[in-house]
């Protein structure tokens, strides 16, 4: 079993400008509260092929995630696979509403082992998840509309 978990907002800035935040993988930690460290695990920092290990705090939890991009279509959608502890799949997309407003959707489905308490902790977790990533687009949304 596993559970998705989805999140969006309207942010006051140009597709471009909005790509051009999100993009910046190292800079992710800026706005995601849960993610305390972003370390590079390939040569690459951007596109299809690029890994990355995450520490990620939730609440009492620290745990490392590590993640693999498999798609990367520009100013469109970012998307990776969870290959660690949790697993699963997400991706980020960018839709232009206007020229001035951009539509930014978080999307994952994630599975968590059965010492994270298993499909009970997906459960328990999504609303949790869900308050922190909400959390999350706020602080980006402040970022870019600076």
């Amino acid at each position: 079993m596993s559970k998705t978990i989805a999140v969006e907002t309207k942010i006051n800035a140009s597709i471009d400008d909005v790509w051009s935040e999100v993009s910046i993988i190292e800079n992710h930690s800026n706005w995601m509260n849960d993610a305390e460290e972003i370390n590079f695990q390939s040569t690459t920092k951007s596109g299809v092929g690029t890994e990355i290990k995450v520490l990620t705090k939730i609440g009492p939890i620290k745990l490392y995630d590590y993640m693999i991009f498999t798609k990367w279509e520009e100013k469109k959608s970012i998307g990776v696979e969870h290959i660690g502890i949790v697993t699963g799949k997400g991706e980020m997309q960018f839709e232009e509403i206007s020229e001035n407003i951009t539509k930014f959707k978080w999307v994952e489905t994630l599975k968590f082992p059965y010492y994270l308490a298993g499909p009970i902790g997906e459960i328990f977790g999504k609303p949790i998840i869900e308050f922190i990533w909400k959390k999350n687009l706020k602080n980006l949304k402040e970022i870019i509309e600076k």
